[in-house]
């Protein structure tokens, strides 16, 4: 017997920024502007004040179930930077930081979370879908997408977003899998926080990693260290260019950790170690980037202080619209669905009218 290889594969593993802020010798031109990192610093602060006002006003029985991202912002912001306002949004629950970089306002996003199917007409990025809940649909949304923007021969890219145990469902492959066959220009980000719920990443896979998944659909695949805000812009930024110019798509497996609950039906004390989230809580992406900027003097107490303020007013305000939206009635989830509502529709509509006026 003769015995050959025919096939090899590998997953680099990208940081720029350690735990402590320090930069690797290579950090990419973007990360030298200051300007840009206090830019990244402040979004991501804005998404952490915005998502503990979101799990507020849902304790308070003013807005449905809200999942949060606390810990795992650098992803959404990092590659919703790297995003132009042509590029397509697939998102899914937790993409609310990839939805704020690509225009979509705090107060559409409250809209949706509340209920009121007017928070997915986006005033500002159009194109982009509204949040996919079911887990790995937006996958196949992204595929389909992209194969549109392809036949239309546009130079645009499609991003989309997923928790790592949502690449066990069979349409993660499946997306995955035509994305490879036909060589659609879109970015498929595996927010992996060790989490999927309660199912720890552990027993979730067998794979070395989660961006190995991209190998068996002949489809590039990424790690980079999701606690590292350069490090997702800069894969972002790899995988969009590519994706732009006829490339193909790109797999990106950002490393983080789950600092809070699934969502907010959800008690993450119940199954995760104390020990191993204090342990988490120092490697979390804004005392990283912090610790960069003051590095190189550009931050300050004073700084903070002062975007603490600003942001807070900006929240506040976002609240104070969602709060003062009038109420949405019954017949809007059929106005939001159809273009034109097909006759047989009609009925339900007027039943609906019917019901929401008792």
């Amino acid at each position: 017997m003769t015995t050959t290889t025919v096939a090899s594969f590998e997953i680099e593993y990208h940081q720029y920024l350690d735990a402590n802020g320090k930069p690797a010798k290579d950090i990419p031109e973007f990360a030298k502007d200051m300007n840009t990192m206090r830019e990244l610093y402040r979004d991501m602060y804005k998404l952490r004040v915005f998502d503990a006002k979101a799990y507020a006003l849902q304790r308070t029985g003013k807005m449905g179930t809200y999942p949060a991202s606390l810990g795992q912002e650098a992803i959404g912001i990092g590659y919703g930077d790297a995003m132009t306002k042509e590029d397509v949004l697939i998102p899914y629950y937790r993409s609310t930081g990839g939805l704020l970089k690509h225009g979509v306002t705090m107060e559409e996003i409250l809209l949706y979370w509340g209920g009121d199917e007017a928070g997915a007409n986006y005033s500002v990025a159009k194109e982009d879908f509204p949040i996919c809940v079911p887990i790995a649909n937006q996958i196949i949304h992204a595929s389909g997408v992209a194969k549109a923007i392809q036949m239309r021969k546009q130079k645009r890219a499609v991003v989309t977003e997923i928790g790592e145990g949502g690449t066990s469902e069979g349409d993660f492959y499946e997306g995955i899998n035509v994305a490879g066959i036909w060589n659609l220009g879109v970015v498929f980000f595996i927010n992996n926080n060790q989490w999927a719920i309660s199912v720890p990443t552990d027993i979730q896979t067998a794979c070395e990693t989660y961006a190995q998944k991209a190998i068996a659909a002949g489809v590039e695949g990424i790690q980079v260290d999701g606690n590292d805000i350069v490090a997702v812009r800069e894969a972002s930024n790899y995988a969009l260019e590519k994706a732009r110019n006829g490339g193909g798509p790109t797999v990106i497996e950002a490393i983080t950790y789950r600092l809070c609950d699934h969502t907010t039906a959800d008690d993450a004390s119940r199954y995760d170690d104390p020990k191993v989230k204090e342990e988490a809580w120092k490697n979390e992406p804004l005392v990283r980037l912090r610790k960069y900027l003051e590095k190189n003097k550009a931050w300050s107490d004073k700084d903070e202080e002062a975007m603490k303020e600003e942001v807070a007013k900006e929240v506040d305000a976002a609240v104070k619209a969602y709060e003062a939206a009038p109420k949405p009635t019954p017949e809007l989830m059929f106005d939001h669905l159809y273009a034109e509502l097909p006759e047989l529709t009609k009925p339900q509509r007027e039943a609906a009218i019917k019901r929401g006026a008792k």
